[in-house]
């Protein structure tokens, strides 16, 4: 990121602090502006002429640059598979709770697995209970695969849209 006296183009295209169009002006008159307004003058591309340019607090263009970087670093890493584990006779209160985390995961962009651990003869009850989480979670994912039952667990792997 260029910024201040590291800009070397003779004009720059302005943006003001708050998104507002200040036009085409020598950079001399660029920097006096952010100076008198007390930011920083970034430079946002130097492929076109003259530069876009943009007049930035310290403290929003840190953060922003913060918030960037960390979601570069999520996008590399790609997302996260988080186990939700309920039980076939679950209570509504319980049941509304564990439904809330798994939206709150999907909408974060991470995958959620749904894991029911049975005890006795509840397969049937284990997987009706996750085919009903999983119509009621469409809205902010997708189910991966199909339901597994095995011997002693139900999971279903729902993917953020």
């Amino acid at each position: 990121m260029i910024m201040n006296e590291k800009i070397k183009a003779s004009e720059v295209l302005l943006t003001g602090v708050n998104g507002e169009d200040l036009g085409i002006m020598s950079t001399k008159e660029a920097l006096k502006i952010a100076k008198e307004l007390q930011v920083d003058l970034v430079c946002q591309s130097l492929a076109s002429s003259p530069p876009p340019c943009q007049l930035v607090s310290r403290t929003d263009f840190k953060q922003q640059v913060i918030k960037e970087s960390a979601k570069n670093r999520k996008v590399e890493k790609g997302p996260k598979l988080k186990e939700i584990r309920l039980s076939a006779y679950i209570e509504d209160h319980d049941y509304d709770t564990k439904k809330g985390q798994a939206e709150r995961i999907l909408t974060s962009g991470d995958a959620v697995q749904l894991t029911v651990r049975l005890e006795k003869k509840e397969s049937q009850e284990a997987k009706k209970l996750v085919e009903q989480l999983i119509r009621e979670l469409t809205h902010c994912g997708k189910q991966d695969k199909g339901i597994q039952v095995s011997g002693k667990q139900v999971i279903a792997v729902m993917l953020p849209h």
